[in-house]
């Protein structure tokens, strides 16, 4: 009670670790009960005694409290349907669940295992992932299981399952510090691991001595800090390579003691290697001789040098030959298994690792088994208790497979859980017809707007994070623990309870009479206990390990076997890799260029990657107004002389088309990109645009090996896409709920582009301050929208003519304006904006309402605002520092201290840091 003996909230902090990237951050996750009876995430700060990151979080660890804050837009309750065109129905857990286990039996019964397919995400806990791949491949016998991970991780563990005979990077994030040459490869980390890219920029503080490699078609952040940056041509990542090997060969720089006592496969790669000479290499790749052989040099000469990669080597046709070619440099110099030294594989998702530890994936079984191996389903058969030759003995179908077979009838059912393939698969056009097509579609989500759950017969409400217990395994193979700070909302279930309770329904219908039940766990305590029993004796051995363990000494690095008191920080010291013969392996890796090339009818080539700000198809981060801050809204990146060849203007609407598909989207000039080559994010869906995002574009080419599709790269042709009719419109209100009412309404546009914006004008007594933002919808369309569609605008937006609004209107030229307002005389201020026209316009009034300023003279003057300056990019979300702000700054002489301490920017996530040192280095801008 306090003095008014009014009850406060009982406080309390729990720790867990972050739902995001694969670096597996702690967190202290702070929480109320408050006095409705509920319990609600306050806070989030980081753990300052988790290894991975000492109290460090990047600029979306921060804001995961604010993703939490409302329950709008979470799934709260089971719905089902019977038929594809009917509208779901709320119905209770034991009707959903038996519903579900019936409509699989039956297809199973029909149809046979195979007929079924799970697709889950790198963002399931442990846990989670274990139950379901013992449910797909131990009771109904389909390795048809895969998930997310196939996009990020395969070409990784292609990679090093073949090299070093397991998967797993054999390096730690200590190694961090004790580098000497890093060598970035298709890895933006400043924008994609910014809490680790704040350890290397303090390495490289403390020792100026440290070099960077950066190797990346763009010049990125992580790139504009580079000592050698090369920019090759995309796709040309094995040929640089190779070239890089070439020269240590030639000069004499390599371990031939290692190489011929832990190797083979040498002398092959050797003969390949003789026609990738420094000079042709360096023409494959776009760039001067002398950068290709000074990076070799740097490599080989260093003490101790480690590479870092991720998308850029793995999302690619040749993913698997970009990670040996990578990994070979290390081989033939010895650079692993020594602080500083090693290939590092940076992991994309929270748990895509430990999704492959439990074998939840196609092509594998539990604890790195082979489902191809007698012996290994042999093993895993006895340690579930089932009969021999019950698992499935071949691979079943990964990701682009899977869909594939949904789209053709092969496959009659899908399960997706935890993800959202109608946005993150390539060629997204086909997957959506592929889920309509499909007899019985099951979508286990947490969140109700993402593009896949339109498309649910089922669909299931699951707890997210903050609500669940469990496991999750890092980059660096460190398993932590996720713990609950509040209660599921709602009727919203963990996955392995859902999993597990559908699982039990299947089993008493369809398992082997008088058989063991294989869902007797009950916690998921017991079953991490589970899935530690089969890792023992094998590479990834976490006998020792169990929740009574982790929960005493905190995270731990596998193998951590019977016995240990901690875990091996680095693999491969002693030479001896987990093939059957000890020896690590060379594979010939000849250079192949990308799978679509251009052409006259495609000429510029489409690269994809993150904003600094979101993460992935923004289901999370996009409920954080602040988030937008850093890019406000969807963009194609074009180098000025491209476009000024095309006739084309920074934020002119163009037109980009592939073989597949097509997209609008806003034009934005960067010398980021060289000629001949354009970016877009990932991130925008159909959540914030007309369009299912850059996938309408992207080819479903795999690679032989991993299976991982090439979204990296696409052939494209960009064209100015010519509309007779814009629309702005912003409101400031619950920008969640308002967001839900438009998204309906953009398919409809030409283009529409929705966003948030955090409110910088709620005042004292305002309602539900720190929930209150802004939307922002950006539309165009070859006519005026149909009255219908402008109704339901205003409906969505509580927009409507009234006391508080000012419009104009001329319905035959389809012009209307309308400003509404709050407050009155020297405090009013815009509260709402309307705009549409034969052009675009209204951005004046939107800068006015986004400040949060008073309004200044007459209310009439709103239709005659001027365009005015060009919107001042925020360079710092945490502390919404803007670049004009920056800039003024550095020419009073400021160097990245003083801007830290004058602006505040840089100083508290750090996430801006890149950008303020790319800033300083700029010349003088007046």
């Amino acid at each position: 009670m306090d003095g008014a003996g009014v009850a406060q909230p009982q406080q309390r902090s729990t720790r867990s670790t972050c739902c995001y990237c694969g670096v597996g951050c702690g967190l202290l996750v702070h929480s109320a009960h408050e006095a409705d009876g509920q319990s609600r995430i306050t806070g989030v700060e980081g753990d300052p005694h988790h290894p991975a990151n000492a109290g460090r979080l990047c600029s979306k660890g921060r804001a995961l409290a604010d993703s939490a804050r409302s329950l709008h837009g979470r799934v709260l309750q089971p719905e089902l349907r019977e038929r594809r065109g009917d509208a779901r129905r709320a119905v209770d857990w034991g009707l959903a669940l038996d519903t579900v286990a019936e409509r699989l039996a039956g297809i199973v019964e029909r149809h046979g295992p195979d007929s079924v397919a799970f697709y889950l995400s790198g963002q399931l806990l442990t846990e989670d992932y274990y139950v379901f791949n013992k449910l797909a491949k131990g009771l109904l016998g389909t390795a048809n299981i895969d998930t997310n991970s196939r996009l990020c991780m395969s070409s990784a563990v292609s990679g090093y399952k073949l090299a070093f005979g397991a998967d797993g990077p054999p390096t730690c994030y200590d190694d961090l510090e004790h580098a000497k040459t890093v060598l970035f490869a298709g890895s933006n980390a400043a924008y994609a691991h910014p809490v680790l890219f704040r350890r290397l920029e303090e390495a490289k503080a403390r020792d100026p001595g440290v070099r960077w490699i950066v190797v990346d078609p763009r010049r990125t952040d992580t790139a504009a800090m580079a000592d050698l940056h090369l920019q090759i041509q995309p796709g040309t990542d094995v040929a640089l390579f190779n070239g890089m090997l070439h020269h240590l060969v030639w000069e004499g720089l390599l371990d031939e003691d290692f190489i011929a006592a832990h190797t083979t496969g040498f002398a092959g790669l050797k003969q390949l290697l003789r026609e990738y000479t420094p000079r042709m290499s360096a023409e494959i790749c776009g760039i001067a001789a002398q950068d290709l052989v000074t990076a070799a040099e740097w490599f080989g000469r260093s003490p101790a040098a480690l590479s870092l990669y991720c998308m850029g080597l793995n999302q690619s046709a040749h993913g698997t030959d970009k990670n040996l070619a990578l990994i070979h440099l290390h081989l033939a110099t010895r650079q692993l298994g020594r602080p500083g030294a090693g290939p590092f594989s940076l992991t994309g998702q929270p748990n895509a690792m430990g999704g492959r530890e439990v074998g939840g994936m196609a092509t594998m079984l539990a604890a790195h088994r082979e489902l191809d191996n007698d012996a290994h389903r042999a093993e895993v058969e006895a340690l579930w208790k089932l009969a021999p030759g019950a698992l499935p003995a071949r691979p079943g179908l990964a990701a682009v497979e899977l869909f594939d077979a949904l789209h053709s009838g092969k496959v009659k059912a899908v399960w997706i859980a935890c993800t959202n393939p109608a946005h993150s698969m390539p060629d997204i056009g086909r997957v959506r017809e592929a889920l309509q097509r499909a007899e019985y579609v099951i979508v286990q989500e947490c969140f109700a707007g993402t593009d896949t759950v339109p498309y649910a017969d089922a669909l299931l409400p699951a707890a997210t994070w903050g609500e669940k217990e469990g496991t999750v395994t890092n980059s660096e193979r460190r398993i932590s623990r996720v713990r609950a700070a509040v209660a599921p909302p709602g009727q919203a279930k963990p996955d392995w309870w859902i999993a597990r309770e559908i699982a039990r329904r299947l089993e008493a219908r369809l398992g082997a009479p008088g058989a063991a039940p294989l869902f007797a766990a009950e916690t998921p305590a017991a079953i991490f206990d589970e899935h530690r029993r089969l890792t023992v004796g094998r590479d990834l051995d976490i006998g020792g390990l169990d929740y009574d363990v982790l929960e005493r000494d905190g995270p731990q690095q596998w193998p951590f076997p019977a016995g240990s008191r901690s875990g091996q920080p680095r693999r491969y010291g002693d030479g001896v890799f987990a093939t059957t013969d000890g020896r690590a392996r060379f594979h010939p890796t000849p250079y192949r260029p990308v799978a679509e090339p251009t052409s006259a009818r495609f000429p510029l080539r489409l690269l994809t990657g993150r904003l600094r700000d979101q993460w992935h198809g923004m289901s999370r981060s996009g409920r954080v107004p602040e988030l937008f801050a850093h890019s406000p809204e969807p963009g194609l990146r074009m180098h000025p002389d491209d476009a000024a060849r095309r006739g084309l203007q920074a934020g002119d609407l163009v037109r980009v088309a592939s073989k597949r598909g097509e997209l609008v989207l806003p034009l934005e000039l960067s010398d980021e990109v060289g000629s001949g080559t354009v970016f877009a994010a990932m991130h925008w869906g159909g959540q914030h645009l007309s369009s299912g995002g850059i996938n309408e574009l992207s080819l479903p080419a795999v690679d032989a090996r991993s299976q991982q599709p090439e979204l990296k790269h696409a052939a494209v042709r960009v064209e100015k896409a010519a509309f007779d009719w814009h629309l702005l419109a912003a409101r400031r209100g619950d920008a969640l709920s308002m967001r839900e009412a438009l998204q309906p309404l953009l398919r409809d546009c030409g283009y529409a582009g929705l966003s948030l914006h955090a409110d910088a004008g709620t005042q004292a007594g305002d309602a539900a301050p720190g929930e209150t933002a802004w939307v922002v919808l950006r539309a165009a369309a070859p006519a005026p929208m149909p009255h219908d569609w402008l109704a339901a605008l205003d409906d969505a937006l509580a927009l409507a003519a009234g006391a508080d609004t000012l419009e104009y209107h001329d319905a035959r030229r389809g012009l209307r304006k309308r400003v509404a307002w709050r407050g009155a005389g020297d405090a009013s201020r815009i509260d709402g904006l309307l705009w549409s026209d034969v052009a675009p316009g209204g951005d004046a009034l939107l800068r006015i309402a986004l400040s949060g300023q008073p309004w200044q003279g007459p209310r009439l003057g709103a239709f005659s605002a001027r365009a005015g300056a060009a919107r001042d990019a925020v360079v710092c979300s945490c502390r919404h520092v803007t670049e004009s702000a920056i800039r003024a700054e550095i020419r009073n002489g400021a160097d990245l201290p003083a801007l830290q301490q004058a602006l505040g920017c840089g100083s508290v996530c750090g996430s801006c840091i890149p950008q303020l040192v790319r800033l300083l280095r700029q010349p003088a801008i007046a």
